[in-house]
């Protein structure tokens, strides 16, 4: 059975958490509750999963400050961002510091349903992008310094014969590590190499 997607609400104000908390929770959620962000950081299993609702005015670190922290832990969890004192500075900052929504108090339940969901699309997509680098990794990370310089030219779109004339080996070795490329790399096609090669430049 498939695990209920986790959502993290953390909020000082506990009438509006228990609210958000059975909200959610009858929508099918997995949904866990924190009085600030350091409680929610310092109780925080990971890897962590899900997305993450916060309100912006809390003791301790606020909920801008709670987006930086999540960034710099490289954490794959969206952030919609609540607050009383929407404005577009406001709106402009969190955006920039990693929310992908924010909601003015009071909001609509349907509101955040949509905002929630939208967040945990947006998470699964991240994790599975995460997994799918790293496992790009560790597959290109077997290959050898020829067959990294193959796969190189290859991505630049050099054909065996100039690749072969400027490594100084024949085209039927570049055939061979070739092969051996796309073998190790468990790339089903030339563009599925190439794409997986600039997947990881981009990372």
């Amino acid at each position: 059975m498939t695990p209920a997607p986790v959502v993290h609400v953390i909020d000082d104000d506990e009438a509006l958490r228990d609210s958000i908390r059975m909200f959610l929770a009858n929508e099918g959620l997995d949904v866990r509750t924190y009085a600030s962000a350091d409680a929610f950081l310092a109780t925080l299993d990971l890897p962590a999963a899900g997305c993450v609702v916060t309100d912006v005015r809390m003791p301790g670190m606020s909920g801008m400050d709670l987006l930086v922290e999540i960034g710099r832990q490289g954490l794959a969890l969206p952030v919609i961002v609540v607050t009383g004192h929407a404005d577009v500075p406001l709106a402009v900052r969190a955006m920039k510091r990693g929310a992908v929504d924010l909601l003015e108090k009071p909001f609509q339940g349907e509101e955040l349903i949509d905002a929630v969901w939208r967040a945990l699309d947006l998470g699964r997509d991240s994790q599975q992008n995460a997994r799918s680098i790293q496992e790009a990794h560790t597959r290109l990370a077997t290959l050898t310094a020829r067959e990294i310089e193959v796969l190189d030219r290859l991505v630049r779109g050099q054909p065996n014969k100039i690749i072969g004339f400027e490594m100084g080996i024949s085209p039927r070795t570049v055939e061979v590590h070739r092969a051996n490329v796309m073998k190790k790399t468990r790339a089903g096609s030339l563009s599925e190499l190439v794409r997986m090669f600039l997947d990881l430049e981009r990372s």
